[in-house]
């Protein structure tokens, strides 16, 4: 079951300005919560108490009782690492920060396990695999999850172009046909060349599927189906690489939904993993 810590990690990118202030603060200070009123929670960041409740009621709580409630379970929940025994004491600091970097990315795969249910993965995947094309997009670090989702699209025998150049993107969205899909990996969908992209798709009346993070941008907002990434953390190395784990893990499961739900793609994976197994033999003989 998910926590109220991993609700409002998830839905911290759709939150306005004051949302966001009272999200922060309580994730800063969850352990002291419990001592709070929603009076003194407003006093202390500047902002009604009406504000308050309402980010509660927003929330999916009944008011701010309840989320205080569910945060101080949620605390509880991780203060005993949910049967997960504790880190022995003198445990050595890179021990101490690998096993750090695990609990954050598993609360970021989490959160993006909710903005990602189970319908929304079948509904892109029936997308992607009755496209007629596949045309794959991403630059500058976003290619790096293009470039392996294409090829292992291809191993399922969907037909894809994947390019993460504009200019030869545009080109080859010319020939695009109506059951085709445009899928544009931008972690903070703010590329103007990438955006210019999708407007091409739809006038070519192709479909459009955006990867991002759960923000509004402007990538997102041309898009017919989206894929949405939470991660976060202060520390910008650390957001970087649950970003990156979050979103791999959300791409895996668009596979095994693919494979899982077609037995031609199911054979034509076994004939593909045959065949580099007999190339790779051949190279080491």
């Amino acid at each position: 079951m998910s926590t109220a810590l991993v609700i409002l990690r998830s839905e911290r990118d759709r939150m306005s300005a004051i949302e966001r202030r009272i999200a922060d603060f309580i994730l800063e200070n969850a352990h002291l919560l419990r001592d709070y009123s929603s009076q003194q929670l407003a006093n202390a960041l500047g902002i009604s108490q009406s504000s308050v409740v309402k980010f509660c009621q927003k929330l999916g709580f009944k008011g701010y009782p309840d989320l205080k409630l569910a945060i101080s379970e949620a605390v509880i929940r991780a203060d005993s690492n949910g049967g997960t025994p504790l880190l022995p004491e003198g445990t050595p600091a890179v021990a101490a920060q690998g096993y750090d970097l695990w609990l954050r990315k598993s609360e970021a795969e989490e959160a993006t396990r909710l903005i990602n249910p189970p319908g929304t993965l079948t509904a892109v995947a029936e997308t992607l695999g009755h496209a007629g094309t596949v045309f794959i997009v991403g630059m500058g670090e976003d290619d790096l999850h293009a470039r392996a989702l294409a090829l292992r699209l291809a191993q399922l025998g969907i037909l894809t172009v994947h390019n993460f150049d504009a200019a030869h993107m545009t080109a080859s969205l010319s020939a695009a046909k109506p059951n085709d899909v445009l899928l544009a990996f931008s972690e903070h969908g703010l590329q103007p060349a990438l955006c210019q992209l999708a407007q091409h798709m739809r006038a070519q009346r192709g479909k459009v599927i955006t990867v991002t993070r759960h923000s509004a941008n402007a990538l997102r907002a041309l898009a017919d189906q989206t894929l949405l990434v939470a991660a976060h953390d202060e520390r910008p190395q650390i957001e970087r690489l649950l970003y990156h784990s979050a979103l791999q893990h959300l791409l895996d499961r668009l596979f095994i939904r693919l494979y899982e739900t077609d037995a031609a793609r199911r054979a034509r994976l076994q004939e593909t993993l045959e065949r580099q197994k007999g190339t790779e033999a051949i190279k080491c003989a």
